[in-house]
């Protein structure tokens, strides 16, 4: 059941604002609304941006996935050029809400909510796009079979205890996309892993680790803003996926989420003995 509309929107002359509440993955969380004065909505300070604009809305009650575009211009202060170039606003959450800026006291309405997609930024100024929450449907409702495990380590389906394959370290030297670790973990666990900086210019991005042999570590990207070094990051021990690993080196073969041993879709085509 749809709830009525509220007196204030149905007045005849109306004080309405947009409002945008932005959720990053870090924590970070930043208001921005279209008035020209800053607002305070049920305890966020919502910062005046009148250059913020989101695109026309549509909203039905089909099963079709909805997107909205969302553009503003990039400031030092709310969304940085910096942080979107690092993409620290990839995947923040966001909800979109229409508020009366003569009394911010009284509840808003959410229009929209859901996640940031593709971001782009032309100069000074940006364009996000809003998936919606039906964006979950396109999803596939059960996973395809794979030779190599579908689980990722140490999530729900996998159960490797990550606290002991979690490692400490301080990076002090990078060279195009290796870098040096001060002291060593044994070679060949961050393969497949991952490299989050917790310190520095790039505190919170997170690098996959490629290969590694126990100090030097070759990383898939580098962030555009490097941190001062030496600068301590945080190593998460990785996993090929193949059923062998998943057994020897983890002992975690009941556990394992793919069919090692299933026949490709090249069965057919196969030569014998080959």
């Amino acid at each position: 059941m749809v709830s009525a509309a509220p007196d204030w929107l149905r007045e005849e002359l109306v004080t309405l604002a947009w409002c945008w509440r932005l959720a990053r993955r870090d924590g970070v969380v930043v208001g921005l609304t279209s008035h020209d004065r800053d607002l305070v909505i049920g305890g966020t300070p919502y910062r005046a941006a009148p250059g913020m604009k989101p695109s026309a809305l549509e909203t039905s009650d089909s099963l079709e996935v909805e997107t909205m575009d969302l553009q503003g211009a990039v400031s030092s202060t709310a969304i940085a050029a910096a942080d979107l170039d690092a993409g620290r606003w990839d995947g923040a959450q966001l909800e979109l809400m229409v508020a009366d800026w003569s009394d911010p006291g009284l509840a808003p309405i959410t229009v929209a909510r859901g996640e940031l997609g593709a971001v782009e930024r032309q100069g000074p100024a940006f364009t996000a796009e809003l998936r919606g929450v039906t964006s979950l449907l396109d999803a596939p409702a059960c996973p395809a079979t794979s030779p190599s495990c579908r689980a990722a380590l140490g999530d729900r389906a996998c159960r490797v205890d990550l606290s002991p394959r979690t490692h400490v370290r301080r990076v002090v030297a990078v060279e195009g996309r290796a870098v040096t670790l001060d002291a060593p973990v044994a070679a060949g666990t961050l393969a497949f892993g991952e490299l989050l900086w917790i310190e520095g210019a790039a505190c919170g991005l997170a690098s996959p680790v490629i290969a590694d042999d126990g100090t030097v570590l070759q990383l898939a990207e580098v962030p555009g803003l490097l941190p001062a070094l030496p600068a301590r990051v945080r190593l998460t021990e990785g996993c090929d996926r193949q059923l062998a690993t998943c057994g020897s080196r983890f002992a975690n073969a009941a556990n394992f989420r793919g069919e090692a041993h299933l026949p490709g879709n090249d069965l057919l085509t196969r030569y014998p003995g080959g």
